[in-house]
């Protein structure tokens, strides 16, 4: 079936989309970690996040749609859903994020929990980089797999920084502070899972590139 779908005419409307909704991805982690800077920072942009996150479902809508009414799309429909689908997963666990922190009213954030929101920024810039090249994926597929493994590296650099910061958390709170700990916790839990979740969409590409390449 490759070759007769190399054949086919594609829908290319697909790569648009992709695009489009990376760029989404971007913003709401560029929000998420505007959040991070505390203060007034983050009511500031917890609208933010939750506007991109609904842009997000839009598109998402649209790429489901467009896999049941299209002949041919660009790659296997299994992977096309897949890949969309765990792009939103991202900015959906962004979003639960920054309502986590709004719930709790935290105002003040750790060294480690604003690294995170770097990591957070970086991997969704990588996506962003990495959906255009999907188009011409017998070309790019070198540096696609290479954002791949980025991605899955700032994964594991983000899991230390969750780990380091739990221990200085529990230091700081400890035997008092028990709310506080908690609180952090929380954070700390949410901001690891967006990173875990970019860690699939990492997955979902470089399966994409050994299966069509």
């Amino acid at each position: 079936m490759r070759w007769f779908r190399a054949l086919m005419p594609r829908e290319e409307r697909f790569f648009d989309l992709f695009a489009r909704h990376s760029d989404v991805v971007v913003a709401g982690a560029k929000a998420l970690r505007d959040m991070l800077e505390g203060g007034d920072a983050v009511p500031r942009n917890y609208k933010t996040v939750m506007d991109r996150e609904h842009d997000a479902d839009d598109i998402t809508r649209e790429v489901l749609t467009a896999v049941r009414r299209t002949f041919i799309t660009p790659f296997d429909r299994g992977d096309v859903k897949d890949l969309i689908t765990s792009m939103d997963n991202a900015i959906d666990q962004m979003q639960k994020t920054a309502k986590t922190i709004m719930l709790f009213e935290q105002r003040s954030f750790t060294a480690q929990q604003k690294q995170m929101g770097d990591a957070i920024v970086t991997a969704a810039g990588l996506v962003q980089e990495a959906m255009p090249l999907l188009s011409s994926i017998n070309t790019n597929a070198g540096r696609i797999s290479r954002i791949s493994e980025q991605i899955s590296h700032i994964e594991g650099e983000a899991d230390e920084l969750h780990d380091e910061g739990l221990r200085e958390l529990y230091r700081a709170n400890q035997p008092s502070n028990s709310m506080s700990f908690f609180i952090g916790v929380e954070v700390y839990d949410h901001l690891e899972k967006v990173v875990d979740r970019f860690d699939d969409v990492a997955n979902e590409i470089h399966g994409i590139v050994l299966e069509n390449v």
